[in-house]
């Protein structure tokens, strides 16, 4: 039987809002301490970086939302830019940015929500997210909270990280939550240029582990008339100073619809 949040939008937005204020009330009672403190200088210890293309072709979408994704990004990055994690503090990517309105200066960009792509105000910070995870996966931060997206809506245009190792934002219980468990202050960096959206993460002390991210076990599928795509997200650990390689880990584990046509299943 269909939910009544699938059966008319009026229902729906009434749900988003209960999930809000349900959030709100959560966040009020918990006794986590969220990082909010920023600076605007680098810590001493770089622990990883990485950057994302800002334009992709994505399927059929109008190319002018993509540079209103630009335009958002360059709002939300300036919410987290600088934030510093200190031990036993917990990042939320959502308590930084607060939500995303015009009147902050956010535009239509593109959106993924409730299996389709749509558009919407604040559209396309999911790349920032998926950037945030990245870094996060390359660091002793523990990831209590990461939602993925339950479809896969367009072809591998440019992809450089593998299928699945990003995170699906919506304010605001659907949210990107970092946990400091160390006794090390980390440190976030958030940039823009011409072409890319750049991320870096510090520490202010060297952590004596580095990460190194693999995918496993790929390959599309098909299951009742509907095609899918699933794979495995492992993390390898080693020593920063020796390169002894310590253990391995499974963080994620994939399984979403495809929404394109695939010309053949397959690796």
């Amino acid at each position: 039987m269909a939910r009544l949040s699938q059966i008319h939008p009026v229902f729906y937005h009434l749900r988003v809002q209960q999930k809000r204020v349900v959030r709100h009330a959560s966040d009020l009672l918990t006794i986590k301490k969220f990082a909010t403190e920023r600076s605007p200088d680098n810590l001493l210890h770089k622990c990883k970086s990485h950057k994302s293309l800002l334009r992709r072709k994505l399927g059929t979408s109008d190319p002018a939302l993509q540079e209103g994704k630009v335009i958002n990004l360059q709002i939300a990055r300036q919410t987290i830019d600088g934030i510093l994690i200190k031990p036993h503090e917990t990042f939320s990517f959502w308590k930084l940015l607060g939500k995303t309105t015009s009147e902050k200066g956010y535009v239509e960009g593109l959106q993924l929500s409730r299996g389709e792509v749509r558009t919407g105000i604040g559209g396309g910070l999911c790349q920032l997210a998926n950037l945030l995870y990245w870094l996060a996966l390359h660091s002793p931060l523990e990831v209590v909270e990461r939602h993925h997206h339950s479809f896969d809506p367009f072809p591998d245009e440019r992809r450089v990280l593998p299928f699945g190792s990003g995170a699906s934002v919506f304010y605001n219980y659907v949210d990107l939550r970092f946990y400091n468990p160390t006794d090390i202050t980390f440190q976030i960096r958030v940039w823009l240029t011409d072409d890319h959206l750049k991320g870096a993460i510090y520490a202010d002390r060297e952590w004596r582990y580095s990460y190194h991210i693999v995918e496993k076990n790929h390959r599309f599928l098909q299951q009742d008339g509907k095609n899918y795509r699933e794979n495995e997200i492992w993390r390898k650990v080693f020593n920063r100073h020796s390169g002894e390689f310590l253990k391995e880990e499974m963080m994620i584990k994939n399984f979403s619809e495809v929404k394109y046509a695939l010309t053949e299943l397959g690796d």
